[in-house]
């Protein structure tokens, strides 16, 4: 229903999205039309929440998916590198080159999702520059206390 005030709860979870239903529709579109969008807040699991909600909503917009990442450890570029060469369906292995990975990424059409995403290193922030410069297809999502710095793009804070 357009315009509906109620939380929008994620597939049989106990607890609700923080976010509304109107919230989530703008948000969506935001992702299909934008090139990167952040959803800020203090508290982690909330926008970790939203941002896998949004990931397994539209992934089916994008003809290679969406890959979520989770950003645990370190937040270099071998480890973000690594972190979406252990998902399932990526052809490149721990420890390849990061060359490879973003000239594999430059041809997809996809969403990448980026959990944590405040732990990025300043040169994950440039290499995710590059990709995005290179892959006109791909798509960030990410969820951090702070709006990821790769260039304009919109911010959803909680």
């Amino acid at each position: 229903m357009m315009g509906d005030s109620r939380p929008a709860r994620s597939d049989g979870a106990a607890g609700t999205l923080p976010a509304t239903s109107t919230e989530l529709s703008v948000l969506l579109t935001a992702v299909r039309r934008g090139r990167v969008l952040t959803v800020t807040g203090r508290f982690r699991e909330p926008r970790a929440l939203l941002v896998r909600d949004i990931a397994r909503r539209i992934s089916s917009n994008f003809c290679d998916g969406a890959a979520v990442v989770s950003l645990p450890g370190g937040g270099g570029v071998r480890d973000l590198v690594a972190a979406l060469g252990r998902l399932p369906g990526m052809p490149f292995l721990p420890p390849c080159g990061t060359a490879d990975a973003a000239s594999w990424l430059a041809e997809r059409d996809m969403l990448l999702v980026l959990d944590d995403s405040d732990r990025l290193s300043p040169e994950a922030l440039a290499w995710l520059r590059r990709l995005l410069a290179a892959a006109p297809g791909v798509r960030i999502l990410a969820a951090g206390r702070h709006p990821l710095a790769v260039g304009q793009g919109r911010v959803h804070r909680l």
